[in-house]
């Protein structure tokens, strides 16, 4: 028997030495068998081998013919001529080899045809001995029971001209599933990127990859090279189709996606360029441009006011006038000019109206409150608790998507149509992991050459990810929604069985998925023999391979392994490594573990389940990271990460905020006392004063949650932080400044207690109305905000400021009235029953700051030459806050919101650093097209014989300029996949021929013999309309495999939603991938490129017959919801803020009797105030977002604060010079606004600074001190100077008042004077005892000046009271 072997042996090899490379004959004819070296189990298709068989080539006919015009149309050359080297059987196995690849490459039929082409001239071309070199055979049982001699390998030689323009026409070549090229999954480890012709051809004559029968060497040949080559070998140089060439078969060219060639010129628009003027920045210039003339201006200002009053001085002179005195009747200097009535203007007749007006029903109400102090107090605590009551029902918003994008918005109501029509984009829960520090290592491949393996990129850190993953996996608690335990399986996304899934169904995503999570597989080993050399594969081999090939379901190892997950579906590189430049997946520096689950409505029993997991997840990582054997550095999330960081920073520094509001309590109580007298100190503190204002902020914030809640308005944690330091700051303005004029005012003769405190209220009140009014109409006009936190900010904020002034009119003036009669009799503070005996001197009490600030603050600041500085300096500032108003930055990344220590801030770390690709992004089409027609497909379809401008191309196109688009993958297609699928030459779609489903659907993996009817029943590129509603839900619900991977299970099955009653598409939806977005400003110009490119689509599509006129496509990302609010709020801010400023002017010009300037110039500041808080912004860092405009507003009603009492106060002012006037509200009222609002906020805001949320260091600590530094300068030196400058002049109709009070006044004592003495001497006529003429004056003289004196008190104190405010 083995002399028998031996003798076969060498007639073979005598056969081979004599056969002969010429035309017209074969080398190999007739399938000999089962190929001896490849493994059947593990081979893809069966490896059938050619016998031995130097012949002629055989003269084709009848049914043998046909056969190979179908296969190989190449190779025909006529009923009568067409001769070739391969019998039916062998074009019968080729043509089932060749429609695995022709599966993926039909969408482009050059490339189809091209790739069929060189395998029909290998294998059936009449001159095969010509291209062909036998290499080496073996003796193997045929399928008749004989032993004959089979071809295992052979040499193919091809001209690298045929061979260039083939893998040219595939290279483009796209797989719509995924969005990836056709030829990454047909070039072994060499992926799409680095795949050549040589590398192209290399995979397909290799047959440890499952594909190939045999080992073909591909010899790639230039043209006109003959050295080296066997004598008479012809190199194959036939002429491949190039992609946008029809084929002989009629073909049409390919589509611009699968081929460059058939693109048109994309003219893409330049990016809009940055504003420049002169070639500088153009906001810089206009800026400079601006200060120059403001500053020219002002200084042109200051000349010719100068001017004129140097001349009207000169005037003056010459008429005796002096400088601005008059002189009375009796020629006596007054310290204001005479006016005459037709000199007072309607507005100051006005002013001082409304003034009187306001002045006496407050002093009629304080007096009134002040009188019955315990009963005002219980119907205040009744009103504020029937208010209060509806906390019971308050709704705390937490959802950020609730709190940050409007019901109404676009991207909510995308958000809504897309969760409802599909499924909501699953739950994210993700680890990354690195380990830094471990070295890596080059293994020499024989497949594959020298790889470098980064250190994370190591069997041993493999297989302990593989046992991190299974624990998670095996996660089990008890769910008391369920009642019962429950796992993984219960709420994992499984895309290939939604329906009672396992744990194998789950959707994990990981580098062992590559191994089918099996520790058998990475652990397996094999010796290989490749081109005579022998060696060990190992994992490594099997990882380079699948990493460039991931759709592939065998490697081209001897070890057989799929690349395939053990859930059915491909693992993206990018999604289970990361940290890699140039597809070099091997040097990558992070590994990616994900888990996804589905994402469940809020209602839904199984969301409490999903977030139970999650917890456990989260804590079964932490676990992890913290024991200290972990080989890994990693960060994680889950999808509650975000919400539960929010939430848990915001309880953990509410103890700061309640620190804030102590600080600022103690402030108050501390501040409001009088101490002019150690041993009075318990009597004069105000203790129990400062408590009570703080209550009275602290009832009117819970009044205003209260009837909100009753209402349905829901709150949010921002409103708890942020409203009651608002009111807080506006009511302790209004409280310092009611204390502190009561403290400085005395108590006249003859008044009550009660009396006094209305009188009080009177001078203050009409201020503290101006300010309150102004902000709580400026907080509601807010409300037209369509941000719902912007909105909710400011409803709660309007009614609290509103109930505050409210609660400080009626509560607070009689918590005063009852302090103020404890301060009466000598008690103590807090321990009532103990009195002093020291008295309270009866003088004002005008504390510190008020006679530093009239001593030396305000003549510093308001002489000449600081006033001037001040002017250029607040100018300067103006112009430098609006150049950088322009270059703030908009957004607010997703980290800001963590507090400091986060693991989640590690995370966001990770992400940006090591992921490789963006967010899914889908193209959302609505109701309204028809895809069932020919034009609709083709108005969709980016394949051969689609519209060059159709949705997916389009996509496509936007792909080519990624740094434009953000796009980075395109768009995945289930028409391309579903024309594919039903294209007879993929063999995906036929029907049942036999059996009880005649005529229904048959898989592509059933029995060929009872399957034997295609779909479409004839050759066709496109279904007609009724096969196209009939087998699209077969194409969804079929799931991929390798004999027909265009199945649509898992892929499209929830991208395609059809009317149950109808059949009509109603939704569908194309997925495409952004490139990696790493801050709100890159996510916000993604959004706003996708909705370009949505909108030109839409445009496009309604162009096709039978499109619905309102037929609509969309982008979707998860993001879009968060980031929506960026393209705006920049309009949207503009908008609020100016909503708020018209009141401050509105209320302030009708409060001050139609003062248009004292409004004007109120209303400058503030916006001034704003203007450079934006400015300082920039340069502190703070992003301009949603957060920032709710400061923003709380900006302009704390300038209120900060301008409207000093407007006022120089108002009503009756100094003769402005100068003097500015001094005087600047020592009187500024010493109020600086210890009622700088010295109330600073304090508290200064602790804020301790704590852990960086959103709360930033846009509470860092803005509010802003905020308030910027109001305390503007309100304290800006605004005195502007009005020593600009403010309006003196009311004339006040000083007519007090000039013909007193001359009413002189005139009555004159008369009383004159009639006394008449009755004098009428009296004393004819007395005896007559006394002299001196003496009989002076005596009555001096009882008539008693009263006089008297009078012309009264009037000096009311031009006091009128003067003082």
């Amino acid at each position: 028997m083995v002399r028998v072997a031996a003798l076969i042996t060498f007639l073979a090899c005598v056969v081979l030495s004599e056969a002969q490379h010429e035309p017209g004959f074969c080398a190999f004819y007739e399938q000999c068998g089962f190929n001896p070296l490849v493994d059947d189990s593990t081979a893809l298709i069966p490896p059938i081998v050619p016998c031995l068989n130097y012949s002629p080539a055989r003269h084709l006919t009848g049914a043998h013919y046909l056969k190979l015009k179908r296969v190989c149309p190449m190779l025909d050359n006529g009923k009568s001529n067409t001769y070739a080297c391969c019998s039916i059987k062998q074009l019968k196995s080729l043509e089932s080899s060749l429609r695995l690849s022709k599966v993926i490459l039909l969408r482009c039929p050059s490339c189809a045809d091209n790739f069929a082409h060189l395998h029909c001239i290998n294998t059936c071309s009449p001159n095969q001995t010509q291209t062909v070199e036998v290499t080496k055979v073996m003796n193997i049982t045929t399928f008749q029971n004989t032993t004959d001699t089979a071809v295992v390998a052979y040499k193919a030689f091809i001209s690298t001209t045929f061979a260039d323009s083939a893998f040219g026409s595939c290279k483009n070549v796209r797989i719509p599933a995924t969005g990836g090229f056709a030829i990454g999954t047909m070039c072994g480890p060499y992926g799409a990127t680095q795949c050549t012709p040589q590398y192209w051809y290399d995979f397909q004559g290799d047959s440890s990859n499952g594909l190939a029968p045999l080992d073909i060497d591909f010899k790639l040949i230039n043209e006109g090279n003959t050295t080296g080559l066997p004598a008479g070998v012809v190199p194959y140089n036939g002429r491949a189709l190039k992609c946008n060439e029809t084929t002989p078969t009629e073909g049409e060219a390919c589509s611009c996606q699968d081929c460059t060639e058939s693109c048109q010129m994309i003219q893409i628009s330049p990016t809009t360029s940055p504003f420049t003027l002169l070639g500088a920045d153009g906001y810089l210039v206009v800026s400079i441009i601006l200060f120059c003339l403001l500053t020219f201006a002002f200084l042109l200002y200051l000349f010719v006011a100068c001017f004129l009053r140097s001349r009207r001085n000169r005037k003056d002179e010459e008429k005796g006038r002096g400088k601005g005195r008059g002189k009375d009747q009796n020629s006596n200097d007054v310290n204001q000019p005479l006016i005459d009535p037709a000199e007072v203007t309607c507005t100051d007749r006005n002013s001082l109206v409304a003034q009187a007006f306001l002045s006496s029903k407050f002093q009629f109400w304080g007096t009134l409150m002040a009188t019955y102090p315990l009963t005002v107090l219980l119907l205040s605590a009744v009103v504020v608790a029937v208010f209060s009551a509806g906390l019971k029902s308050i709704e705390l918003t937490t959802d950020p998507v609730e709190l940050w994008s409007a019901t109404n918005s676009r991207a909510r109501m995308e958000k809504e149509f897309h969760d409802t029509t599909f499924d909501p984009f699953f739950r994210t829960n993700q680890l990354i992991l690195t380990a830094p520090g471990r070295k890596g290592h080059q293994y020499d491949s024989l497949l594959f050459g020298p790889t470098n393996f980064s250190g994370i990129i190591s069997k041993e850190l493999i297989m302990q990810l593989l046992e991190l993953q299974t624990r998670i996996q095996n996660i089990e608690f008890w769910s008391e929604d369920l009642n019962r335990i429950a796992s993984l399986k219960d709420v994992c996304f499984a895309p290939l069985n939604p329906v009672n899934s396992s744990l194998t169904d789950c959707a994990v995503n990981s580098l062992p998925q590559y191994f089918q999570n099996s520790v058998n597989n990475i652990n397996a080993k094999v010796n290989m023999t490749e081109n005579g050399v022998t060696a060990e594969v190992d994992w490594r081999d099997h990882l380079i391979y699948c990493l460039n090939s991931p759709l592939s379901f065998k490697d081209i190892t001897d070890l057989g392994l799929s690349c395939m997950a053990d859930y059915g579906a491909p693992v993206f590189p990018f999604l289970a490594v990361g940290g890699y430049k140039d597809e070099n997946f091997t040097d990558a520096e992070a590994l990616i573990l994900t888990f996804s689950l589905n994402n469940y409505a809020r209602d839904n029993v199984k969301f409490k389940v999903a977030m139970q997991w999650e917890q456990e997840f989260i804590n079964m990582v932490q676990e992890y990271r913290n024991n200290p054997n972990t080989n890994f550095t990693f960060a994680f999330m889950a999808e509650r990460s975000l919400e539960d960081e929010i939430n848990r920073t915001t309880a953990e520094d509410i103890p700061i905020f309640m620190i804030s509001y102590a600080v600022i309590f103690v402030y108050i109580a501390v501040a409001l006392g009088e101490y002019s007298s150690l041993k009075r100190i318990l009597v004069d503190s105000k203790f129990l004063v400062g408590l009570g204002g703080i209550l009275v902020v602290g009832c009117s914030v819970l009044a205003s949650m209260g009837f909100y809640s009753w209402i349905g308005i829901p709150s949010s944690l921002v409103i708890l932080q942020v409203v009651p330091f608002l009111v807080l700051a506006v009511g302790a303005d209004n409280i310092f400044i009611f204390v502190l004029e009561y403290q400085r005012d005395v108590r006249r003769a003859g008044e009550t207690r009660e009396e006094h405190i209305g009188r009080i209220l009177g001078n203050v009140a009409p201020s503290m109305l101006l300010c309150s009014l102004s902000e709580s109409v400026c907080f509601f006009l807010g409300g037209l905000s369509t941000m719902p936190a912007v909105k909710s900010f400011a409803l709660y904020a309007a009614l609290a400021v509103l109930m505050d002034f409210v609660l400080q009119m009626t509560a607070f003036v009689a918590l005063l009235s009852l302090d103020a009669r404890r301060q009466d009799n000598n008690r103590c503070e807090l321990v009532c029953c103990l009195t002093v005996k020291t008295q309270r001197a009866n003088k004002p009490n005008e504390g510190f700051l008020l006679p530093l600030m009239r001593k030396y603050y305000a003549p510093a600041l308001l002489n000449c030459y600081s006033r001037i500085i001040v002017m250029v300096v607040f100018i300067f500032m103006f112009c430098a806050s609006l150049f950088l108003m322009f270059h703030v930055t908009v957004g607010l990344d997703q980290e800001l919101a963590m507090p400091k220590g986060s693991y989640m801030l590690d995370y966001f770390q990770y992400l940006y650093k090591y992921f490789e690709v963006g967010v899914p992004v889908y193209f959302v089409t609505k109701k309204g097209y028809n895809f069932s027609t020919m034009a609709g497909m083709n108005g969709v379809c980016s394949s051969v014989g689609c519209d060059e401008y159709s949705l997916t191309q389009k996509i496509q196109y936007a792909t080519e300029f990624p740094d434009q688009s953000y796009l980075a993958i395109p768009a995945n297609s289930w028409v391309d996949d579903y024309i594919d699928w039903l294209n007879p030459g993929s063999g995906c779609c036929r029907l049942y021929t036999s059996g009880p489903n005649i005529g229904n659907f048959c898989s592509a993996s059933e029995v060929k013999d009872i399957c034997k009817s295609n779909c479409l029943g004839i050759l066709s590129s496109r279904p007609n309309v009724p096969k196209f509603n009939r087998f699209l839900p077969d194409f969804l619900g079929n799931r991929p495999d390798l004999q027909c991977p265009k199945g649509g299970l898992g892929a499209y099955d929830k991208a395609v939603v059809m009317d149950k009653d109808t059949g009509e598409i109603i939704a569908s939806r194309f997925m495409a991938y952004h490139t990696p977005l790493t801050n709100s400003q890159e996510f916000t110009a993604a959004l706003l490129r996708a909705r370009e490119l949505a909108h030109n689509i839409t445009m496009g599509m309604r162009q096709i017959p039978g499109t619905a006129p309102d037929f609509e496509v969309f982008p979707y990302t998860v993001t879009n919801v968060f980031y929506e609010q960026y393209l705006t709020i920049v309009s949207e801010g503009f908008f609020t803020i100016s909503q708020c400023l018209v009141p401050t002017f509105v209320v302030c010009c009708l409060l001050l009797g139609l003062d248009l300037r004292s409004g004007f110039l109120n209303l400058i500041t503030i916006i001034m105030i704003t203007v450079d808080t934006v400015g300082v912004m920039t340069l502190w860092g703070i992003d301009y977002n949603a957060v920032a405009l709710i400061n923003l507003v709380t900006a302009v009603g704390i300038s209120v604060e900060f301008v409207s009492h000093m407007t006022r106060s120089f108002a009503l002012s009756i100094k003769p010079t402005h100068v003097e006037r500015a001094k005087e509200a600047t020592a009187n009222m500024g010493s109020a606004v600086f210890a009622g609002v700088a010295m109330t906020n600073l304090p508290g805001i200064l602790v804020l600074a301790l704590a852990k949320a960086q959103l709360i260091q930033i846009f509470f600590f860092r803005l509010n001190l802003i905020i308030t530094l910027l109001g305390m300068a503007h309100g304290l030196v800006f605004l005195p100077v502007l009005l020593s400058y600009f403010g309006p002049g003196v009311n004339k109709a006040v000083l007519l008042q007090l000039q013909q009070e007193k001359e009413k006044a002189r005139r009555a004592l004159e008369m009383k004077n004159n009639l006394k003495q008449a009755y004098e001497n009428i009296s004393y006529e004819d007395t005896e005892t007559k006394q002299e003429p001196d003496s009989s004056c002076t005596e009555p003289s001096k009882h008539v000046d008693g009263p006089s004196k008297m009078k012309e008190s009264e009037v000096e104190v009311k031009e006091e009271r009128i003067d003082r405010f």
